[in-house]
């Protein structure tokens, strides 16, 4: 089916790579830099709220101390490979591959 629509099987590609690019913008954005928490963003709101409500600290593995970490180093293999498939089957759907 692919070599029927060959524009629309790259628009589908491109919309994978679009949404795996797009992670470590959206998590800059929101203050999660490679630096660390950047000041008075939401980052430091979430950090600061986990904290809070963990005596002090932030427990690893919890939703902030996990975007910290993607945002400094970026996705590993596994969630890059299941944003590229999400963005490739929803572009998928919109150009009627």
């Amino acid at each position: 089916m692919f070599f029927l629509f060959p524009a629309k099987a790259a628009a589908a590609v491109a919309g994978g790579a679009l949404a795996v690019g797009a992670v470590p913008v959206v998590l800059g954005a929101m203050g999660f830099t490679g630096a660390g928490i950047a000041a008075s963003s939401l980052a430091a709101k979430m950090m600061s709220a986990a904290a809070m409500a963990n005596g002090g600290g932030v427990a690893a593995g919890s939703p902030a101390a996990t975007l910290q970490s993607v945002g400094s180093g970026g996705p590993s293999l596994s969630p890059k490979v299941l944003l590229g498939s999400t963005g490739f089957a929803l572009v998928s759907l919109v150009v009627g591959l």
